[in-house]
């Protein structure tokens, strides 16, 4: 018996990093899961990997777009008949300029893909689970949603507006058996670091993605960088029901990064 035998899940950004350990680990418990990415291609060989059978699917489509977002929702029900957790984890540091520097189209993107998906998201996810009064919603935030760093002010702020929107959706339905909470991962070395964080660095004025790596490793107590595995493993404990009682709130898998 797994801890989520019965349970069906969906994740935006599924098919690789974060997602996908969540996915995998949702699987190993029991549950069925969908999982939505950009490419189809990939989201096959992510199925062919999981090999899972009719426990999984994939929904194409990019989660920056409303349309995505609330068809992965809809998709997951009218395929398994319910949606019991909802992880909204897409998201990622789209641009890198100084606030004096950064474009509208620039910002736009930013709050499309890392706030604007969850809001999307949390409200369909929301449509559906108060009828029912039973539900988990997991947010994908950041420790930046909490500090602070130059050059990525787009990333920093649509976290810290994720945050409060974890916190005001908790209220909001605490009474009806569903949960709304948020994991807030320090530095990850993920593949979507490993394309970013070269531009993030240099937004930051460090010299380049190795110092990048230091320095965030260096601000923790574990000084070392944070695993998929263990922000999955969070993921797994907020869905089960051992959790009812925990919502709205901020879980930092961090390695001790934040000091409050």
């Amino acid at each position: 018996m797994g801890k989520l035998d019965g349970k069906v899940a969906c994740i935006t950004g599924g098919t690789r990093s974060i997602g996908r350990a969540m996915a995998d680990a949702f699987l190993a418990e029991g549950a069925t899961v969908v999982v939505n990415g950009r490419d189809a291609a990939k989201g096959q060989v992510c199925l062919n990997e999981m090999n899972a059978g009719d426990r999984a699917a994939f929904f194409a489509g990019d989660s920056s777009k409303q349309s995505v977002v609330e068809g992965l929702i809809d998709f997951t029900i009218e395929k398994y008949g319910k949606l019991d957790i909802c992880c909204l984890n897409s998201g990622g540091v789209q641009m890198t300029a100084p606030v004096a520097q950064m474009t509208d189209e620039e910002w736009a993107l930013e709050v499309d893909w890392n706030l604007n998906h969850v809001f999307w998201g949390m409200r369909r996810a929301l449509q559906h689970m108060i009828p029912r009064q039973a539900g988990r919603i997991i947010v994908t935030s950041s420790v930046e949603g909490k500090l602070g760093k130059p050059g990525i002010p787009g990333y920093v702020t649509t976290k810290h507006a994720v945050n409060g929107l974890v916190k005001s959706a908790a209220h909001e339905v605490g009474t009806l058996g569903i949960t709304v909470n948020a994991i807030l991962p320090g530095i990850i070395e993920t593949d979507i670091v490993r394309a970013t964080g070269p531009d993030s660095a240099i937004a930051m004025g460090l010299d380049g993605y190795d110092a990048l790596i230091d320095m965030f490793a260096s601000e923790s107590a574990i000084k070392r960088p944070n695993k998929v595995e263990e922000v999955a493993a969070v993921a797994v404990m907020l869905a089960t029901d051992a959790a009812r009682n925990l919502t709205g709130v901020l879980f930092p898998v961090d390695g001790g990064t934040m000091p409050y």
